[in-house]
């Protein structure tokens, strides 16, 4: 029996779209599981993002969905029933980051990612478990924190403090749903070279150099390691998991570095 095989999986990812999303559908994908991937772009833009993570289309599909809108998550939750059957896994992945010194944060812009990073990730958590439970199904909820909920990185506090609130929003569905046979668990990243983080590295000589110092394996995260993550506690190998935190970053939160 090969513990990392996703057959029967069906697993729905919000941000499946997004640099690092769209890794973790790849590699849930070659391993068997089906792959329903959400984020807010269009179809037509969505289209290659999904033939790179499938080529066969036969285990890959999309559903676009604000899923900061509850509305919006029910319609492709159904949409995922209707075509796969029920939802084994969902990945509350979808977030954003900007930056800002702490003092200059615009309050606008704090308000939209709250919405994005917390929001969104408790209405896709509470639609799915209230289907689990209706349907008297076990079910697994997984979180994207990262490394940050523990350790302030200067210019993204609102970003920190939506990953700590995501931490206790996870450990909350996990002591709440156990009985209902319902797991909660979550992925805290590091420094992934991609998006924001990459585009400062290769940017600014005093971000990479803050950066540096701050893994102590010396090098920015490759996004399959975290895919790696996603792929352990989808499979039976984590199945005694719930209310855990899987802290993947190079070291990253083993001490504070200014």
């Amino acid at each position: 029996m090969d513990l990392l095989d996703l057959q029967n999986r069906v697993v729905f990812i919000s941000g499946g779209c997004g640099a690092i999303g769209r890794v973790i559908a790849r590699e849930l994908v070659a391993h068997n599981a089906r792959v329903a991937v959400n984020d807010v772009i269009g179809d037509i833009e969505a289209q290659p993002i999904l033939a790179e993570i499938d080529p066969t289309g036969e285990r890959i599909a999309y559903f676009r969905a604000d899923s900061t809108r509850a509305d919006e998550v029910s319609h492709a939750l159904d949409a995922v029933e209707a075509l796969w059957g029920g939802i084994d896994i969902v990945c509350c992945h979808a977030g954003m980051v900007e930056a800002y010194p702490v003092e200059q944060y615009p309050l606008e812009q704090f308000d939209t990612l709250i919405n994005v990073n917390l929001r969104a990730a408790f209405a896709l958590a509470q639609a799915a478990s209230k289907r689990w439970i209706a349907a008297n199904k076990k079910g697994h909820l997984l979180f994207t924190t990262s490394w940050v909920q523990d350790v302030p990185w200067p210019e993204i506090t609102p970003y920190t403090t939506s990953k700590a609130g995501l931490k206790a929003m996870m450990r909350g569905y996990a002591r709440e749903l156990a009985a209902h046979g319902i797991r909660a668990n979550a992925v805290a990243p590091g420094i992934v070279a991609v998006g924001l983080a990459k585009r400062q590295w290769d940017t600014d000589p005093s971000y990479k150099a803050r950066a540096q110092k701050a893994i102590p394996l010396g090098f920015m995260q490759p996004a399959e390691t975290v895919a790696h993550a996603f792929l352990y506690l989808c499979s039976d190998m984590a199945a005694y998991a719930t209310g855990t935190v899987l802290v993947v970053d190079g070291g990253c939160s083993l001490y504070p570095m200014d």
